[in-house]
């Protein structure tokens, strides 16, 4: 039986799968080949480069393509070199030695790297190495390296300015046709070297790039035949409310797509029993405790929010700030990592990156928070949410200035702390779904809280109200749009947050709590 593969790459008598090359523009990758062009293809971790890249180097060497000998490199192994240039050209030379013989039954690099390295130094070993292989077989050679930009410092700029140097020699005299591939586009592959020198970026040792090739995530008719072919083999189906929130929580990213499915049809016990239908329950539940285990992928993406330059970018979406204290390429990095969407305006790539995003950055604060969930909750089952934030309006009255500092994104401190606070709360019963953005202008949270079967809806909308601005217009703005978000999420009652940023108002100001009024009926919290 085959399953959703989460970890490495994919293959198709194991794995349920998308064909890899079915996600590129075969046409166009092939002819960059054929005309001898170095390109690039980069896109977030665990999205499918590596199983693309090994589809390819198949494709070239059988079949009608077969007129190439192709072999595929992962030179993540000389990241461990960090500056030491001879120690990672060693490294790659064994790696290429070995591919080449497990892939093409070539031994020729095996019998030169160790001389050659000797010979020529690291600053030309590399060069000297591909340039003798490509003049051993009349066949043209194409490489396919994979994590190139794993490398940092002298380390990645040797390799680059050796494949730059043989380029003029191909094709009979060095690689034909080379493939750089990597999480990051090349214009910003960081060449820097630990000692704080200026940084260079790849396009200055690397000119000779034809074009740059994005890999993206699954289309919703990929996502959709991804699902379909488990029920083709086992029968089990997807109800069209279950593809329906597969696709919306995910926005066909692969691993996530993947992840899911695993969870929902292979690890959860219920979900093996082939004759239950999959249902949009059974897909929300299994979203929530892949964000409860903090697997390696959302970590590792969460890891790099500490960044700055991601900070940058994902503050101002926390916070629903206008104000834009990025760079061209801190938004195109941010991108490339798969954080943000592809297209404008920025925002989360999707929604549950949009829940990990928050979770990550308050994790150790949820952890610290005391509060009991019990006293919350009604005899009846039900959350007591004007009790809760009367809590937590107490709570940021004594606390705020502390915890803030405590977040890395400062200026969504008031957000996050909330965030925290509520999580702390409703982690085991209810959940919170999130929506936030650029410019605007607010961070809308919706509690889901089953009680007696069936899910009772609470929105909470936070606005800021800084020094110089009315908070009465703030009010006022933030009233209708938790009206009108209450009345998209079918919501029974509304709460609006206003923190007060204003350092020279007192606390007895900016503290107040207005009861719904008849005309809109949405409680209003000072803070």
């Amino acid at each position: 039986m085959r399953h959703f593969n989460t970890t490495g790459p994919v293959a198709s008598a194991d794995h349920y799968c998308i064909p890899p090359l079915s996600r590129l523009d075969l046409d166009d990758v092939l002819e960059l080949v054929r005309d001898k062009k170095y390109f690039v293809l980069h896109a977030p971790r665990q999205t499918g480069k590596t199983s693309t890249l090994l589809a390819l180097r198949e494709l070239l060497n059988s079949g009608d393509a077969g007129a190439y000998r192709c072999v595929y490199v992962n030179v993540e192994a000389g990241q461990a070199a960090r500056e030491d240039k001879e120690a990672a050209i060693r490294t790659i030379l064994g790696e290429l030695a070995d591919e080449a013989a497990l892939t093409l039954g070539d031994a020729f690099l095996d019998g030169i790297r160790h001389g050659i390295l000797s010979d020529f130094g690291p600053e030309s070993a590399l060069r000297a190495a591909l340039s003798r292989w490509a003049r051993a077989d009349p066949k043209p050679l194409v490489l396919l390296i994979d994590e190139i930009d794993a490398l940092v410092g002298d380390a990645l700029l040797s390799v680059l300015r050796q494949l730059r140097a043989g380029y003029a020699r191909r094709p009979s005299g060095f690689p034909h046709s080379i493939a750089l591939c990597g999480v990051r586009d090349m214009d910003d592959y960081r060449v820097h070297s630990l000692d704080g020198a200026p940084v260079l970026t790849g396009g200055s040792p690397f000119n000779i790039v034809t074009k740059s090739l994005r890999l993206g995530d699954f289309s919703r008719a990929e996502t959709s035949a991804l699902l379909a072919q488990h029920t083709a083999e086992t029968g089990q189906t997807f109800d069209q409310a279950a593809l329906d929130v597969v696709w919306t929580q995910t926005r066909g990213q692969p691993w996530l797509v993947n992840a899911l499915a695993d969870k929902i049809c292979f690890e959860n016990k219920a979900g093996r029993d082939r004759r239950r239908r999959v249902t949009a329950d059974a897909v929300s539940a299994a979203r929530e405790q892949l964000i409860l285990r903090r697997a390696t992928h959302l970590k590792h993406l969460a890891n790099r929010l500490t960044e700055d330059r991601v900070r940058r970018v994902i503050e101002p979406l926390l916070s629903g700030g206008a104000e834009q204290g990025y760079s061209t390429p801190d938004l195109e990095y941010v991108r490339d990592l798969g954080l943000i969407a592809h297209d404008d305006p920025p925002r989360i790539a999707n929604p549950i990156y949009a829940e990990v995003v928050p979770r990550e950055l308050t994790y150790a604060s949820q952890a610290s928070l005391t509060q009991d969930a019990a006293e919350y909750v009604d005899a009846d089952g039900g959350l007591n949410v004007v009790k809760l934030l009367e809590a937590f309006q107490a709570f940021f009255r004594e606390h705020s200035e502390h915890w803030v500092e405590r977040f890395e994104y400062r200026e969504a401190g008031p957000q996050l702390l909330l965030q925290a606070f509520l999580q702390r709360i409703l982690n085991g019963g209810g959940r919170i779904e999130r929506e936030y953005g650029l410019g605007r202008g607010r961070t809308d949270l919706l509690i889901l809280w089953p009680q007696g079967g069936r899910t009772r809806k609470f929105v909470i909308e936070c606005k800021v109200s800084h020094q110089g601005r009315s908070l009465d217009r703030t009010i006022e703005a933030g009233l209708c749009q938790t009206a009108g978000y209450m009345d998209r999420c079918a919501a029974e009652a509304g709460h609006l947050v206003v923190f007060d940023r204003d350092p020279e108002k007192s606390w007895r100001d900016k503290v107040f709590h207005r009861d719904p009024d008849s005309d809109v009926g949405v409680h209003v919290w000072g803070m």
